[in-house]
């Protein structure tokens, strides 16, 4: 695991695998699947990694502890490095609000890329107030901008806004990241 106060080795221009973090609301599934179809990468949702006990929490409008989150960060990491060995490129959308908790899914991991999807939390508001399928309620927003840590420089992420329309977003990251599409 990386530690939090080494700069972490600079990934390539394309790398292997994207994490898109950001709260709630900021385009994490949406944008991830664009860009997945778009490089015919396999696309994971961290929300999938969920145990059913997190599930339930969310949907009761109970914020996860850090205690309920280690055993799910563990597992997006293992699907990362099952992902890496087999040679894949991959996107995954996964909160990775906190610095410990990228620290979990970067690691020592050179060929991954954090992609932060900034917004505010007025816009991410009134974008979850128009999501009803979603176990994640509006109600726990505020709490994921409490705890938010955004990126900072040694973690090499790309800040993107997620005020444009997805494709757009999905564009930009894939002119930052220099890679062309194939779909």
């Amino acid at each position: 695991m990386a530690s939090t106060d080494k700069p972490r080795k600079t990934p390539p221009v394309a790398p292997r695998i994207l994490i898109l973090m950001g709260v709630s609301g900021s385009g994490k599934s949406t944008i991830g699947a664009i860009l997945a179809r778009r490089l015919q990468w396999d696309f994971q949702d961290a929300d999938w990694f969920h145990p059913p006990a997190n599930v339930e929490k969310m949907h009761k409008g109970e914020p996860l502890t850090d205690g309920d989150r280690w055993p799910w960060l563990n597992a997006i990491a293992s699907w990362i490095d099952e992902a890496r060995d087999k040679g894949k490129h991959a996107v995954i959308a996964c909160y990775a609000l906190k610095r410990r908790y990228r620290d979990i899914l970067v690691g020592d991991r050179w060929d991954l890329r954090v992609v932060y999807l900034n917004g505010d939390e007025t816009l991410l508001g009134r974008r979850l107030a128009t999501r009803h399928e979603h176990f994640m309620p509006a109600s726990l927003l505020h709490s994921q901008f409490e705890a938010l840590e955004e990126p900072r420089a040694d973690e090499n992420p790309m800040v993107v806004s997620v005020e444009p329309a997805p494709q757009v977003i999905a564009d930009r990251i894939l002119a930052a990241l220099g890679v062309a599409a194939t779909a």
